[in-house]
């Protein structure tokens, strides 16, 4: 018994000495690799600094940065590297998760790489490769970002592709592939080019979003969004050549030629001056007959409305004195016939603003002022009104709340004019009558956050930077939690409809709360079905009657707009799940940076503070209400994160070119509950 456990221990001993030496033989094997790459490729010298005997080649070694003992990270353009071949050194670094060889002089063909199964992001564009594209690369499972454009590939594009599920970028413009691509199905691609190809046959209708660009000099690929195949058909004469064609550009036939010159040849087939003369007359005759028709029908009509109009010309003298909204105002009609006759004279109250120098003006000065359509919200439609002298203001037409009374409503839009601080946009006035009331507020000039972040997303857009980002949260944290403190008495305030859309921006581009209070008022259907994505678990059903709001609830919805600035995702873009629940997911299954937003991928030493805002949106959006931070306490944080920032951040010259082509991954620990900083 003692020599079977001397024997046990012998072999666990010599288990663990391997182990230890082949850990710690792995960074030895990594380099060996490093220096045959740059045998075969580093002719002019560029890469003087890998020196085997340094004693920390991951810090001081161009290019290459280490974690847990391995190299993960191998970032060399252009530095004229070239050679054939040199890239099947790199196959045996199988700890890499991102390599980036762009605008250098390799060539040969690609070599397999299936034994880096846990590399995320591939660019070798800018190189004279050539040869097919290996279908290993489909092994490549954790690969989300490819781009192999500006080589010299020849062959198809490889079906096989359609098993990297996590593809977001596939560029191989400019190259000289051919063949169809109409089986490729990549769900989550967000960025392809496939133009400058010999590529044939249809688009498949997965890839139909694409704009003309993705596809454009294929002569003969068709489909949407270029021509429709049956418009494509390709030369015999010149193969790869297109003749397009068109109905409404066809050829007149042959035979139709001859018959239209024989006619014209034979004198009896021209009429006689006679009858030519004959129909002009009838003509002038038709074209004389109907106008006087239409001037009598004119005049018939002219004088029917006439009456309508002084009709109501008389009546509305009955009315003067009174103030009344004809329907030609956008804000509908504020004078309204009460039970039993007479009308209920509405008022413009003006609040104090606590500023001087606030214009004033009479409801018939709003009625005059050019009105235009800002949108329609959940209580009602917004308009940006001009008025005569010059001066611009946001007018909100409520609907759908039911108010229980006048003064209750008075009581409410006073308390709410109270509200003053520099990150809510100030409510000045309000107009009641019995059917028809209005909010006056300044008006906000830089639009919404949302529509930073998710308007025009393509090409020209100027994306909304982490600096701007984080500022646009801490001014929104600021004035919520102004509402919150301002009113001490029971019961709380609470906003009761925080959306990024009601996150507008001034003409300094500060960021200021709107819409606050109004979810006091009385329920409304139209709050519930446009603000699903932020509502919290606890709200009751969106048919429900009853008035709702509570801090709680706003700390929720604040969480998900912090997770609407740090994805990019619109809170209803998420499926059948809402954004709280997809973050989750994808943090409980691996984390990785295609959960931030691509835009914010350039900007390099922001991923702290990305990661620290991420675990307090988290904690905003917490099922259990009680398990949700204070506002005040969500304010400190997000300015705890803006100091450590350092002040805004820069995009990094280091960067992988585009919006698309950051090195930065991210993971969590979710054993830990924490959300860190990895490699992996």
């Amino acid at each position: 018994m003692a020599e079977a456990k001397t024997n046990c221990l012998f072999l666990l001993t010599t288990f663990l000495l391997y182990t230890l030496s082949s850990a710690s033989g792995s960074l030895d094997s990594d380099l060996t690799a490093l220096l045959d790459f740059r045998a075969a490729s580093d002719q002019l010298g560029a890469l003087w600094t890998w020196n085997r005997s340094d004693p920390s080649p991951c810090s001081t070694w161009l290019g290459v940065t280490c974690s847990g003992g391995r190299v993960t990270r191998l970032v060399l353009e252009d530095l004229n590297l070239n050679g054939t071949g040199a890239l099947s050194a790199l196959s045996r670094l199988d700890g890499l998760r991102v390599i980036s060889l762009k605008s250098n002089l390799l060539s040969g063909s690609l070599p397999d790489l299936s034994s880096l199964s846990g590399l995320k992001l591939l660019f070798l564009s800018y190189n004279n490769l050539s040869g097919p594209i290996p279908p290993t690369i489909s092994s490549l499972h954790r690969l989300y970002r490819l781009d192999l454009s500006h080589n010299n590939l020849s062959g198809s594009v490889p079906g096989s592709l359609n098993q990297l599920t996590r593809l977001l970028t596939l560029r191989l413009d400019s190259n000289r592939l051919t063949g169809s691509i109409s089986g490729l199905s990549l769900p989550r691609l967000q960025d392809l080019n496939l133009s400058s190809n010999f590529l044939t046959g249809s688009i498949p209708p997965s890839l139909a979003t694409f704009s003309v660009s993705s596809f454009s000099s294929n002569p003969t690929l068709c489909g949407a969004p270029l021509l429709p195949c049956r418009d494509v058909v390709s030369d015999p004469s010149r193969p790869g050549t297109p003749n397009i064609t068109s109905n409404a550009a066809a050829p007149v036939p042959p035979a139709a030629a001859v018959v239209t010159s024989t006619a014209s040849s034979k004198p009896e087939a021209a009429p006689p001056q006679h009858n030519e003369r004959m129909s002009r007359a009838a003509v002038l005759a038709i074209v004389a007959g109907d106008f006087a028709v239409l001037v009598f029908v004119s005049c018939l009509l002219f004088c029917y409305f006439w009456r309508k109009f002084a009709w109501r010309k008389s009546t509305s003298r009955l009315r003067e004195g009174e103030k009344i909204v004809y329907s030609s105002s956008p804000y509908g009609t504020a004078g309204m016939v009460v039970a039993g006759g007479g009308f209920e004279r509405g008022k413009m109250v003006f609040l104090d603003t606590g500023a001087q120098g606030v214009k004033r003006f009479e409801l018939e000065d709003l009625l005059r002022a050019s009105a235009e359509m800002l949108g329609k919200g959940g209580y009602g439609t917004a308009y940006k009104a001009v008025l005569d002298d010059g001066s611009v203001v946001a007018v909100k037409r409520l609907r759908d709340v039911h108010v229980a009374g006048k003064k209750e409503f008075e009581h409410h839009m006073e308390m709410l004019g109270r509200l003053r601080h520099q990150h809510l946009v100030p409510l000045t006035a309000f107009y009641y009558a019995r059917d028809e009331k209005l909010l006056v507020y300044d008006f906000m000039p830089n639009g919404s956050l949302f529509s930073l972040l998710h308007g025009n997303r393509g090409p020209g857009r100027t994306p909304l930077d982490w600096s701007m980002r984080i500022r646009i949260a801490a001014g929104a944290a600021h004035g919520l939690a102004h509402i919150h403190h301002a009113n001490r008495s029971s019961p709380r305030l609470a906003h009761g409809n925080v959306k990024t859309t009601n996150i507008l921006l001034d003409k300094n581009c500060e960021p200021r709360l709107a819409d606050y209070g109004l979810a006091l008022l009385g329920p409304s259907v139209g709050v519930a079905t446009r603000s699903a994505g932020y509502r919290p678990p606890e709200a009751p059903p969106a048919d429900s009657r009853r008035p709702w709001a509570t801090q709680k609830g706003d700390v929720y919805s604040f969480g998900v707009v912090l997770l609407e600035i740090l994805t990019g995702k619109a809170a209803s873009d998420c499926g059948a799940i809402d954004l709280p629940r997809w973050v989750q997911s994808v943090v409980r299954e691996e984390w990785t940076a295609e959960v931030f937003d691509l835009e914010l991928m350039r900007y390099k030493g922001i991923e702290e503070e990305m990661v620290a805002l991420l675990q307090l949106a988290i904690s905003c959006t917490a099922v259990p209400p009680d398990q949700r931070p204070k506002m005040s306490q969500v304010v400190k944080m997000i300015d705890e994160i803006r100091v450590s920032s350092g002040g805004e951040a820069s995009p990094s010259h280091d960067s992988f070119d585009s919006i698309s082509d950051s090195p930065s991954v991210l993971s969590e620990d979710t054993s830990a509950g924490t959300v860190g900083v990895s490699s992996q």
